[in-house]
């Protein structure tokens, strides 16, 4: 998760291992893709309708394979999905490059390679006290700013210099651990799986305003914390009841007892935490679980919610119509192009890149830059975070989903337009 400088750029080693792999299986990518997908298909219609001993008393296999009928049938639309776009057969509204190629061809291979990495070496952060330590040293400033635990913090960071998906994958662990109530799942998945530095470089090239990142992100930043700030204070996040996945015996509170610092109290967890480990073997089988978990659990969720969701956004006026309420305040607040820009602020919960794409025809830089910046702080949008969110354990539901977009886009949106003024 370090940052290093590699090819001219600061990035992180997952990434660059990630890239690697998706350069050496280039093109066998898609079709391992669907294949996942349709082994995740027959494992759970073997586990719902055989049920056989193997994977009933398997926690692992069960939670995987014997999942709520809802899921099913989503699991069910992503095969579907998959095999038309990996084929190009069927409707072309399916399988598009706009649509299930977009997500077959370029985000689930980017999926693939992330998991991959991030699942197996996922234990590094989780199970040699990294998270303890952090939780003591930084609950004074995470739980009276944010309301959430002091472990936290390390969410946050793996997003920001990662990737969204690896502050997900994170955060459902240690909520089903045990260390994060429901709210604090919610409020982090939906909060601080912030978007990474350099998919935010790719979004503001994309409206051709790539000489002003240092503004735009420190935008996105500001813009975000205020938002991370609001969001878990007011519905559906602060009604999220404060009751755990499972009862680990901790002290959930990361209380600092008398006697200790912050960091004395955090080290000695730490350390704790370090001895539980086994050994190798045990680190490579939590490591394969959490591929696996990742892998199944939520490339056939992405797929189907997310082209549908793109297929919506493509072939149907349902995104330029729901923009058009914004059309009055974006002319209040005086965004040049108001019209234009209004459809771009709901399409992002289809995908968010769609907003830069959208918004790359617009000729007023200041709308682009507005654009651009929004997309980016919304960060629920349906074809990664939104699916992986709904595909994990942590608790949220679609509409919680719909509401939580809709409130960061009309939180970040005055902040951001304040300061594009400022700036153009």
């Amino acid at each position: 998760m370090l940052p290093i400088s590699f090819n001219d750029e600061i990035t992180i080693p997952i990434a660059i291992l990630s890239g690697m792999v998706q350069k050496l299986l280039l093109i066998s990518l898609p079709s391992i893709m669907t294949a996942i997908i349709s082994i995740t298909l027959l494992g759970t219609l073997v586990a719902k309708f055989a049920r056989p001993a193997f994977i009933m008393r398997n926690p692992f296999l069960k939670t995987l394979f014997d999942v709520s009928p809802v899921w099913v049938i989503a699991r069910f639309l992503g095969m579907i999905f998959a095999v038309m776009t990996l084929f190009q057969i069927g409707p072309e509204m399916v399988h598009s490059e706009f649509t299930g190629g977009l997500l077959l061809n370029d985000l689930l291979p980017i999926l693939f390679s992330v998991f991959l990495f991030a699942g197996l070496f996922l234990p590094l952060l989780l199970n040699f006290g990294l998270l303890e330590l952090f939780g003591a040293l930084l609950t004074k400033i995470m739980r009276p700013i944010f309301k959430l635990p002091g472990r936290s913090s390390i969410d946050c960071l793996a997003s920001w210099l990662g990737d969204g998906t690896i502050g997900i994958l994170l955060t459902s662990k240690q909520y089903e651990e045990g260390y994060y109530t429901k709210r604090e799942a919610a409020v982090i998945g939906t909060t601080f799986s912030v978007v990474s530095i350099t998919f935010s470089l790719v979004v503001i090239s994309q409206v051709n305003l790539g000489h002003m990142f240092v503004p735009f992100y420190l935008t996105v930043t500001l813009s975000g914390l205020v938002a991370a700030i609001i969001c878990p204070r007011i519905p559906p996040l602060s009604r999220k009841p404060d009751t755990y996945y499972i009862d680990n015996g901790k002290d959930k509170r990361e209380l600092i007892p008398e006697g200790y610092t912050p960091f004395t109290w955090g080290f000695k967890q730490a350390i704790e935490k370090a001895k539980t480990n086994t050994g190798v073997a045990e680190f490579f089988k939590d490591g394969g679980k959490n591929i696996l978990d990742m892998w199944m659990g939520v490339a056939p969720i992405v797929m189907a919610i997310g082209t549908l969701a793109l297929i919506v956004a493509e072939f149907t006026p349902v995104f330029k119509y729901l923009g058009m309420p914004f059309i009055p305040l974006l002319e209040l607040m005086q965004v040049p192009e108001a019209d234009k820009a209004s459809q771009t602020l709901i399409v992002g919960f289809a995908d968010m890149f769609l907003p830069s794409i959208i918004g790359s025809g617009i000729e007023s830089e200041m709308t682009r830059f507005i654009v651009a910046s929004v997309s980016v702080t919304q960060l629920i949008y349906l074809s990664e975070v939104g699916g992986l969110l709904l595909g994990s354990k942590i608790p949220v539901s679609f509409l919680d989903l719909v509401l939580i977009f809709l409130q960061r886009t009309l939180i970040t949106l005055p902040v951001i337009v304040g300061i594009a003024h400022l700036l153009f």
